[in-house]
Order: structure tokens, then sequence, then C-alpha cells
């Protein structure tokens, strides 16, 4: 069978995601034509049909599922290749960390100042992806290491290794008529409006769509939606809203992440550093608050 060129996989991914023509085009930046003319000779080449056309839509074939899902990795995996190998040649390769802005659990300064402490550690460079993109900066190359937080965010085709799981809470405006109570459960949020994220599954939320923690706390504030986080992001929105804990909400469990292509040493040193902060926190007595946590470095 003839091999698939990098080009005509993307541009079949590409109208695979968009189910559209004439939208896929322009997110490619070629002609109509001429992708539906690549579209069809890498059909005549597979010797199957990978899309059904119609005047109205456009759909995945069997054939054209099984490729959408292995063909996306292995672009993927290919563009990680071209990435790792440019980063490995530059003379000041860093290592790239996504996260989300406040999404680390407090962990990310003590792993950090442990981190550097590493021999012939690079520097690390800090990146902050949407919530649908964090997970495919790993799987393109576009990061190195990053902190996940699931369910809310798909780790498939990538290691991990837990760091900690938080309790999930409801943050409420103080006047609201849940906000007295000392715990809730998911039946009490029924007919609650909820956020829709960004780039995300709506999953039944009808409330605004948001981007960020700043813009979800005024919202709130404003009556205007209410949110259920883990409590550490419900943390970190102010004072001025109320949070009470959602007893059989799934718990929010934070991961370092990782591509599953062998490792570099100081990803693999990254990761060990990691679970090592975030397990002497869990263990560790909580101070007063004025005094902050104090982490070995002698890992």
């Amino acid at each position: 069978m003839d091999r698939l060129e990098t080009r005509e996989l993307e541009y079949f991914l590409a109208v695979a995601e968009e189910l559209h023509f004439g939208r896929a085009a322009e997110r490619l930046v070629i002609a109509q034509p001429a992708l539906s003319k690549a579209i069809r000779q890498l059909e005549h080449r597979l010797g199957v049909r990978l899309l059904e056309r119609s005047s109205r839509r456009v759909s995945l074939t069997p054939a054209g599922e099984v490729l959408f899902k292995e063909g996306r990795q292995a672009l993927d995996m290919v563009l990680a290749a071209a990435r790792h190998a440019q980063q490995a040649g530059k003379p000041d390769a860093r290592l790239r960390l996504v996260v989300k802005p406040g999404g680390d659990g407090g962990l990310l300064p003590d792993i950090l100042a442990c981190y550097e402490q590493e021999p012939d550690a690079p520097a690390v460079e800090v990146l902050f992806g949407g919530v649908a993109d964090r997970a495919n900066l790993l799987r393109d190359g576009r990061a190195d290491v990053a902190l996940l937080h699931t369910p809310h965010e798909n780790i498939d085709r990538l290691e991990s290794r837990t760091l900690t799981v938080e309790q999930r809470v409801a943050v409420l405006p103080h006047w609201h008529r849940l906000a007295q109570r000392a715990s809730l459960r998911s039946v009490d949020l029924q007919g609650e409006t909820l956020p829709r994220w960004h780039g995300l599954a709506a999953d039944g939320a009808t409330g605004p769509e948001v981007t960020d923690l700043t813009q979800l706390a005024q919202l709130v504030a404003l009556g205007r939606t209410i949110a259920v986080l883990p409590r550490s992001f419900a943390e970190s929105l102010g004072p001025d809203l109320v949070r009470v804990p959602v007893l059989d909400a799934v718990p929010s469990t934070l991961v370092v992440a990782w591509p599953p292509t062998a490792p570099s040493r100081h990803v693999e040193a990254f990761v060990r550093i990691a679970t090592t902060v975030a397990a002497h926190r869990h263990h560790m007595p909580q101070p007063p608050a004025d005094v902050p946590p104090a982490y070995p470095c002698d890992l």
C-alpha cells in the first residue's frame, strides 16, 4: 500500500474535524477544489471511501473513523519528533512546562525550587494553554511535561502520575439560597446555571461561556452562574465568594503528565521531584496560615 504523506494526513484530519470542506480549506489556507481533489486522490490510493458527502453534510465512513483516530496520533508523533529534535539542538534548550494558571495545587513553586537544584537542570519555560489545548501541547511536542486535571482534561495517549486528589466545591455568591449550607450533593444543584468552558463540550451547561477563573469569579459574584471547582481553584477566586463542598461530585485529580515516548532525564527528574513534593505535602501537618511550608530538596 502506498505510504501516507503528512500533508495528505493533515488535509484529511482538517476535513474530519470540521466536517465541512469550506471551513477545512479556510483553516488550511488552500482552495476548496484543491482540498477536495487531494481527498479524492487519497481515497483512490487507499482503495476505500473515507468520507460520505452530500449537498448538506459530510460524515466519516468506518474507514474514515479509523484513519481519523490513528492518523491524529501519527501526525502528532511526527510533529513531536521534529519539535523534540529542534529543542534538543538548541544551545539554550529549556524544559517546557504547561500548566493552567492557578491550577498547580500550590505545588509548583516548591517543585521548581527543588528542580533548579538538579545537576545541569535546564531553565523551565512555563506555558499557559487553553483548557482544550494543554494536553495537545504534550502530544505534538510543543511541551515536555504538564500539570493537568482529570477527568476535566483528557490525558489519553499520555503517561501520568497522580499528585493530589481534591474535593470539588460549589462556588456561590454570598446571598445564594445554598450559601449557608455546610455541604451539598449534586441533586441540590439541579436547575442551577453552570458555565460553559471555552473549547470543551457543554455537557448540558447552559450558562455563559468562560475562558478563565478571573472571568468566572466576576460572573459568579454577579449571580450569572455558579461553578463546581476543585478546592484549590475555588480558593483563588477571592474572599467575597462562598465555597460549599459537594460531597458526591467526582474528585479532581492533579497529575504530572508527559508524552509516551522515552522521557529525557530532565523530564524524569521533574516527574520524580513533583511526585515527591506532592507526597510530602500530603503527609506533613499543615503549618499556620502565616508560615509557608518547607519542602526538602534532597530528593
